[in-house]
């Protein structure tokens, strides 16, 4: 008003600016821009700002995910240099790129991947070997083509990882790399790094060894069709070349499940919520991604070839970052033993230490319609795994050495561990590689910073990107699952929308509620009623707020 206009900080924060009309930079009344702070607050004046960028709309998922790239500072553009020196690499694989490396290119290998996916890092491939088999794991030689201290790397590196939202990838490499020269596509060469592996019928890698090569994808294959392909249906498109590879790869995955199953390995199956967008960036609705057995199977070969990896380099005393995971320990451990105390299930004591324990704790809830929750309940009651030299094994696949050899188009701690078996492979002796303990130190402390930035990022963008979907929904009458219990409130996941929303504690019949042990349940003062995890509830959708991420519930009483 006035040619004075107003910004208010998102979220719940109480900064308000003063921008005025010339400091507005064309934008209008309920957009997201980004603002220059010119004046803080003073006794005898507000605080003042200029727009230096209008986002537009908060209720374009487009607009949402320009904002968190900016909240949570994700570099999105790249170095001049970097494109520059992307570009000249080329999009062909030259001839003196393929000297000296084992040629492939008569191996059917293949490549699974989801049906959105736009770069193929990894190609797989198996046949039988005496009692057992040969599984070769070929991931793109990323870094043959991204140099340490170079452009690319440097902008790779301030990067970390790829970071994925509902419209859009901002990728860890440029295009001209991760959707090309190291992208594993079929019918074309590509240099691999790989990883050749001799499994046991039990499924123990007894062998296995590294090595550059050429290799020439025999098809792009999708989760799905190699599914519909093991299931016998029809229609899968799997071409008849390969399908005795697939046969022999579910023999392999056949084998290497039985020893993730010996180790007891966490079996944290969740599904994967997906926002779907329209051609014009519309929200059309949430899904649930449930994982089949091809997503297992290429799960166990990847992880067979990173616990190779990091035998390899731990051997040869090669730095590198191990992937570290550790379980549950102190008031985390014993929070999550009186949750599943509430439902009945004893949890041992030696939980923190064998993840056997809670593998069949996971088994007994797997059935339960709020499994979902109790699955993130017992992440949780974890440290996050994260990035470090010093190698301390993994808790949740049960192993005792673990590296990250099979993303490195997408995650930075992996062209290390390339690098370090590359640097072996050339002859080079393990001190004379470029990285140290301290380097690695310090790379292993960011990427998994960039690693938690990123996850925070979409969690973000999702979360809203759900709200918006709901906003047609308010005053609707819908099934749902109590999924969490707090102090304030009970959270339900609605059946059908998969989509959470909280019951307020002051909406729930007349009463005075008491927090039950291990927060498993609301208990009334007055009446002795209850409502706990995993009961089904009739709710109506009452209020909607995007800028929170907040759906509020009320509770429909029978009768």
């Amino acid at each position: 008003e006035r040619d004075l206009g107003w910004v208010v900080e998102t979220g719940r924060s109480p900064h308000h600016f003063v921008v005025t009309d010339r400091d507005r930079g064309g934008a209008e009344p309920g957009q997201l821009v980004k603002l220059e702070i010119l004046e803080y607050p003073g006794p005898a004046h507000e605080a003042r700002g200029r727009v230096v960028e209008v986002l537009g709309d908060p209720r374009d998922p487009r607009v949402l995910t320009n904002a968190a790239i900016e909240m949570f500072h994700i570099p999105s553009r790249w170095p001049e240099r970097a494109i520059g020196d992307a570009r000249q690499i080329g999009a062909e694989v030259d001839a003196a790129a393929k000297r000296g490396r084992i040629n492939l290119r008569d191996l059917p290998l293949v490549t699974i991947d989801g049906e959105d996916a736009r770069d193929f890092d990894d190609a797989v491939y198996a046949e039988p070997l005496d009692a057992g088999w040969r599984l070769v794991v070929a991931i793109a030689d990323v870094s043959h083509y991204v140099r340490s201290g170079e452009a690319i790397d440097m902008e790779a590196r301030r990067r970390g990882t790829s970071v994925y939202f509902p419209d859009r990838v901002v990728p860890m490499l440029p295009e001209e790399l991760s959707n090309e020269l190291c992208s594993l596509k079929p019918a074309v060469d590509r240099l691999c790094m790989v990883c050749d592996m001799r499994v046991d019928p039990k499924g123990n890698v007894s062998g296995s060894t590294f090595y550059r090569a050429v290799m020439h994808s025999r098809a792009r294959l999708t989760y799905n069709a190699v599914d519909q392909f093991k299931r016998g249906e029809p229609g899968s498109g799997v071409p008849d070349a390969v399908r005795p590879v697939l046969v022999n790869l579910y023999g392999v995955y056949a084998s290497l499940y039985k020893a993730r199953e010996r180790r007891g390995a966490l079996d944290l199956d969740l599904p994967e919520i997906k926002i779907q967008l329209n051609a014009s960036g519309g929200i059309v609705g949430v899904a649930s991604r449930r994982r089949n057995d091809a997503h297992r199977l290429i799960e166990e070969c990847m992880i067979a070839a990173n616990v190779e990896a990091a035998r390899y380099l731990g051997k040869h005393k090669v730095t590198t970052l191990y992937r570290v995971h550790a379980g549950p320990e102190g008031d985390r451990l014993e929070d999550l033993r009186l949750l599943f105390q509430g439902l009945g299930i004893p949890i041992a004591d030696t939980a923190g230490t064998k993840p056997r324990e809670i593998n069949r704790v996971l088994k007994l809830i797997a059935d339960r319609p709020d499994f979902p929750m109790l699955a993130t309940a017992v992440l949780r009651s974890m440290k996050q795994a994260v990035y470090q030299p010093a190698n301390k094994g993994h808790f949740g696949l049960a192993l005792s050495s673990y590296a990250h050899f099979t993303s490195p188009i997408r995650r930075y701690p992996d062209l290390l561990v390339h690098r370090g078996i590359g640097h072996l492979i050339d002859s080079g002796k393990p001190a004379a590689f470029a990285v140290d303990v301290p380097a690695a130190e310090q790379l292993g402390t960011t990427t998994s910073m960039q690693e938690r930035r990123a996850d925070e990022a979409t969690r973000y963008v999702e979360a809203r990107c759900k709200c918006l979907f709901m906003q047609d929904q308010v005053g609707a009458t819908l099934d749902g699952v109590v999924t969490g219990v707090t102090h304030f409130g009970l959270f339900v996941m609605l059946r059908d929308l998969l989509v959470d929303g909280l019951i307020h504690v002051t909406s729930l019949p007349s009463d005075y509620y008491h927090l039950e042990p291990g927060a498993r349940g609301l208990k009334g003062e007055r009446t002795g009623r209850a409502f706990r995890l995993g009961d089904d509830v009739r709710v109506r959708v009452v209020r909607v707020d995007p800028d929170e991420a907040r759906i509020d519930l009320n509770l429909i009483v029978p009768g």
